[in-house]
């Protein structure tokens, strides 16, 4: 890893630079794909399927059988951890139900907001170099709490036309009973326009590769809703002398190891802590099995020396982290400084692993600097929220006269002519 020691503030913005993958040029090619499914639909997705995942289905669903044989095949040890995660992610979420009261803005003027779920929503799980069947409970658990009246889920098969049992075991626990074998572009576009065999939903969440992501994003422009914006993994942890260094290059890794362009960053003031935890780094480094691509993020990965707090947390919040871990003597004051991040971690035993799995925390998280206006996936991502308003003949009487003095002053007659006869 690179270490930068007491950057000028000009230096910042390199510093944060990220190493994302333009995928724009793709547009062209993942338009051509998405175009074509939608004109021929089922027919395409079977297609690239051969094309892409190297697999010829007869069927796109997965079978009750299928789901049965899942819950056979995987370890009893990882039923129950995944059953564990579920409870603290339900219970977490389940948390974030809001209900809302009738307010009288002025005499005889009622107004209110109902919560409305989304009535369908689609699911992407990757296939790739890792099942990520926890994806499927930090998706899957805030749609059925919120009540999604239709929930599925497309995940790419292997070339024997398998699905990871792990995943298929966590769509069950999630009360994900729709899931189809269709991966990379063609599970974006059959959820995005609909098949005769997969419906079409009204938002699409999940992370993927450069090709997903570009499909997501031109499907986002007119036909359906997307979680976020998405891009390469990060992770920034701010530490200080009281930190252990195995903690901290444990940490970075963490995120390396998702891929080769994820970047890990460490702000510290403390020269000596940044030469160990370097060192702890390159010694872990070797022993992960996902080695070759952790060692490209790494590369891509900086610790840099501050001169202090201050510098530390104003750094942060220009970077705005996906994952913001703090492992200092007074991470608690710290914390209430961070204005923005996507999940933040706090203290010595506070692993980000831990909002990735079993805490509680969603973690569908704003990479790429998006954490500045965006949050992660929650239970809102999955709800609507509907005003209502009833004004009585005394209320339009006594606000009647405002609207119409705005309404003649923008020029809209009709407008004001609505309230006047009503008044009159």
């Amino acid at each position: 890893m690179q270490i930068i020691k007491y950057p000028s503030q000009e230096q910042w913005d390199k510093i944060i630079c990220r190493p994302v993958i333009d995928n724009t040029h793709l547009f062209g090619l993942v338009q051509n794909i998405l175009d074509d499914i939608k004109k021929r639909g089922d027919e395409a997705i079977t297609e690239y399927s051969l094309k892409f995942d190297k697999v010829e289905l007869s069927s796109f669903e997965v079978s009750t059988e299928e789901l049965n044989e899942a819950k056979n095949i995987i370890s009893t040890e990882l039923k129950e951890a995944i059953l564990r995660a579920k409870e603290n992610i339900d219970m977490f979420h389940s948390s974030q139900k809001q209900t809302f009261g009738k307010i009288e803005t002025s005499p005889g003027v009622t107004c209110w907001q109902k919560a409305s779920p989304i009535e369908k929503v689609g699911l992407y799980i990757p296939g790739g170099t890792a099942p990520l069947f926890s994806s499927v409970l930090m998706l899957g658990i805030p749609a059925k709490i919120a009540g999604c009246k239709e929930i599925i889920l497309c995940t790419p098969p292997n070339g024997e036309g398998k699905i990871n049992p792990a995943i298929l075991f966590a769509a069950s626990v999630a009360g994900i009973d729709k899931i189809y074998k269709i991966g990379g572009i063609q599970a974006i576009a059959a959820m995005a326009y609909g098949t005769a065999t997969v419906p079409k939903v009204y938002k699409i969440f999940g992370p993927g590769n450069q090709y997903v992501t570009a499909a997501k994003q031109l499907v986002s422009l007119k036909d359906v809703a997307i979680d976020m914006p998405a891009g390469p993994s990060e992770v920034e942890v701010i530490a200080d002398d009281s930190a252990n260094p195995v903690f901290v290059a444990a940490d970075l890794l963490s995120q390396a190891e998702h891929g080769a362009d994820s970047q890990a960053l460490l702000l510290t003031t403390s020269e000596r802590l940044a030469t160990q935890v370097e060192e702890e780094v390159m010694k872990q480094l070797t022993e992960l099995p996902r080695k070759e691509l952790a060692e490209k993020s790494v590369a891509n990965s900086k610790i840099v020396v501050l001169q202090n707090e201050d510098e530390i947390i104003r750094l942060t919040n220009l970077y705005a982290p996906e994952h913001l871990i703090i492992e200092t003597g007074n991470y608690n004051e710290l914390a209430e400084k961070v204005t923005n991040a996507g999940s933040v971690f706090l203290g010595h035993y506070t692993p980000e692993s831990a909002g990735d799995y079993a805490s509680g925390t969603n973690h569908t998280l704003p990479t790429n600097g998006y954490a500045k206006a965006y949050s992660g996936v929650n239970l809102d991502s999955y709800i609507k929220k509907i005003t209502f308003q009833e004004i009585s003949k005394e209320g339009i009487r006594i606000l009647g006269p405002t609207i119409e003095i705005m309404a003649e002053n923008e020029l809209l007659d009709a407008h004001k002519n609505a309230v006047t006869f009503r008044m009159s």
